[in-house]
């Protein structure tokens, strides 16, 4: 299972209790999760723990001592308002990942579906919402960005005044999305500049960046002012971000706190761990090397 399969379908239904298992018999305690520093929103990317239930994993953050999960489409947001959990970064509008705003066959359907979810995302007291450049196909990065400010500008007005800031992701386009164009730090960097909006910003994912450009930190200090949010996993094979990769967190996580960001950073490795308690262990182990 992958991202990109699970971004196809809606987000999971809300199962009963039942269906999460025993993790209510494997949560952390209160002993075990140390009170979190504050200095790192922490967040996680729900589809990494879809094994259990959406109300099982709000459970979970709760215990671990964090609240908001990632990529949640309005139907599951009750769920989250149920337990307290914020939608730090809405999905639901997109066609996909490879069928962006860098092509405009899909512009149309784009435009209707970004109006329509940025009311909602605002009339629901959430804020982020992400997007996707989709693939090249052909186009070189002049004329994908052009296309790209094209469309992003017929709804921009419309996220100023609702106060919802879209946010398009970088992927690495070396192993994981072939031929995704906003696959450089620069190349995002540029579009943000000619949208000229302080409501669309860039995704930064740390895990895809070190792939296909690295030099994570300085990037973080140049250009954080249009950095809107982060994702991480270890590198290589988007696994657990401990000793077993290339990244060293806790050195990130600093750089990214001396900008002053007071957004969200969420998790979004895949974990190797077995089993539903060893599981839950591997994302409190990664809150705490990002709890810096």
């Amino acid at each position: 299972m992958n991202r990109r399969n699970v971004l196809k379908q809606s987000a999971l239904s809300v199962a009963a209790l039942a269906a999460g298992g025993n993790i209510f018999n494997s949560l952390p305690s209160n002993e075990e999760s140390k009170s979190l520093k504050n200095n790192i929103n922490h967040s996680v990317c729900q589809w990494t723990y879809n094994h259990i239930s959406l109300e099982a994993l709000c459970l979970l953050v709760k215990n671990i001592g964090f609240s908001a999960i990632d990529l949640i489409g309005p139907k599951d947001w009750p769920v989250l308002k149920k337990y307290g959990i914020d939608s730090s970064m809405c999905n639901g509008a997109e066609i996909g990942l490879t069928k962006g705003w860098n092509d405009t066959q899909y512009h149309g359907q784009l435009i209707k579906n970004y109006t329509d979810h940025i009311d909602l995302v605002a009339a629901a007291g959430y804020k982020n919402l992400i997007c996707f450049s989709g693939n090249r196909e052909g186009k070189d990065d002049e004329t994908g960005m052009n296309t790209c400010v094209t469309g992003l500008k017929k709804i921009m007005g419309h996220a100023e005044k609702k106060g919802v800031i879209i946010q398009m992701e970088l992927f690495n386009s070396k192993v994981d999305h072939k031929d995704y164009m906003c696959d450089k730090s620069a190349w995002g960097v540029e579009l943000c500049k000619k949208l000229d909006s302080t409501n669309f910003k860039l995704l930064y994912d740390i895990y895809h960046m070190q792939i296909n450009e690295g030099d994570i930190i300085r990037t973080i200090q140049r250009d954080h002012v249009y950095f809107g949010h982060y994702h991480t996993a270890g590198v290589p094979g988007r696994h657990e971000i401990d000793e077993s990769q290339e990244l060293y967190y806790p050195a990130i996580m600093k750089a990214i706190v001396a900008t002053g960001y007071k957004g969200y950073v969420a998790q979004e490795f895949i974990t190797t761990a077995k089993g539903d308690k060893q599981k839950e262990k591997a994302l409190q182990k990664a809150i705490k090397i990002c709890d810096v």
